[in-house]
């Protein structure tokens, strides 16, 4: 991969990490969601949905070449959000808050 291929794939990688966690901001607040937690709320599809997602991020990762520690901390979080999301309610709320894509 060239270096223009790396920075177009860092850039994809950049975009989609903050359109899933942080690219809505809640009025009169600081606080930041993204479609993850939205996409999540539909019932039963909506974490595999999210989970598709962001094993597209880690297929992005390993073109980029990031190292085994890295992308074994982003599997992790992904795992995590996957089980945790898929309790009603608690699951949403997780979703909010725990912000999977960032490492």
């Amino acid at each position: 991969m060239n270096h223009t291929e790396r920075l177009a794939t860092l850039n994809r990688i950049r975009k989609f990490s903050r359109l899933m966690d942080t690219a809505i901001g809640i009025p009169g607040t600081k606080f930041r969601i993204g479609l993850d937690p939205i996409i999540g709320l539909v019932p039963g599809a909506g974490d595999l949905v999210d989970t598709a997602f962001s094993a597209y991020l880690i297929y992005l990762a390993t073109r980029f070449k990031l190292p085994p520690k890295t992308l074994g901390k982003m599997i992790y979080n992904i795992s995590l959000e996957a089980v945790i999301g898929s309790i009603p309610l608690i699951g949403d709320i997780f979703d909010a808050f725990y912000h999977r894509n960032w490492v």
